[in-house]
């Protein structure tokens, strides 16, 4: 009797499966290991700082420095109405300077606050913008970054300084350079200490994974002891 053909192989399904669905992009977890479906974190460069952050500290910044130039300004303006206080005997009078000298120092106090902070907020966001915008544009950090920013941002608020084309020319001219001059020796040392904190993070991480390590062994060797003398 002849043996009868065997069947057709059938596609295998495993490999048509692989094809029709590519394995999603990987990245490496804390343990070393990739996990499916997640993207390799972006690193932010060194040196540099969140641009909102920035922002709110410079803001809250100019408000303290806003409202302690304007409260230490009103010392001599306190100082007129203390006169025309004594100058007088009447009480109403006297509650009357007082009451009108705290609202128009309070009044100071509190617009000088709100313009230091909206022009040192200013002046952060736009610096750290612009550091952002060459960081991203260079594709590297570096001293240049940030004399560059810095001499972009007092060029800009040269420009919007009142005065005629030839005075806000002159400012551009003076901002550009003095930002560049102040930020390029900022700028170095602000690399150098994140560089040396860097190093100091990076050489104290083995350390302690070798005291948590040692802190792991001591707990186990007590339970492995335990363990015996409870065998006994």
């Amino acid at each position: 009797m002849a043996a009868s053909a065997p069947p057709p192989a059938e596609p295998p399904r495993a490999a048509a499966a692989a094809a029709a669905n590519p394995p999603a992009s990987t990245a490496p977890t804390e343990d070393g290991e990739v996990e499916a479906g997640a993207t390799p974190p972006r690193t932010s460069a060194l040196g540099t700082a969140n641009w909102g952050t920035a922002t709110l500290v410079g803001v809250f910044a100019g408000l303290l420095y806003g409202g302690s130039k304007e409260a230490s300004a009103s010392v001599s303006k306190d100082a007129e109405v203390m006169l025309k206080m004594g100058s007088t005997t009447d009480k109403r009078e006297q509650y009357r300077l007082m009451r009108d000298a705290m609202e128009k120092r309070f009044i100071r106090v509190a617009k000088g606050s709100l313009v230091g902070g909206v022009r040192l907020g200013m002046f952060t966001a736009t610096f750290f913008g612009i550091q952002n915008l060459l960081i991203e544009k260079r594709g590297v950090h570096d001293i240049f970054n940030i004399a560059g920013a810095g001499s972009a941002t007092a060029a800009a608020f040269g420009l919007i300084l009142p005065g005629s084309p030839m005075w806000r020319a002159r400012n551009v001219l003076v901002g550009s350079a003095l930002g560049a001059g102040v930020c390029f020796p900022l700028g170095w040392i602000q690399l150098k200490l994140a560089e040396k904190a860097n190093l100091e993070m990076a050489s104290s991480k083995p350390a302690d994974l070798v005291e948590e390590q040692g802190n792991q062994s001591g707990v186990g060797a007590a339970i492995e002891r335990l363990g015996r003398s409870l065998k006994k």
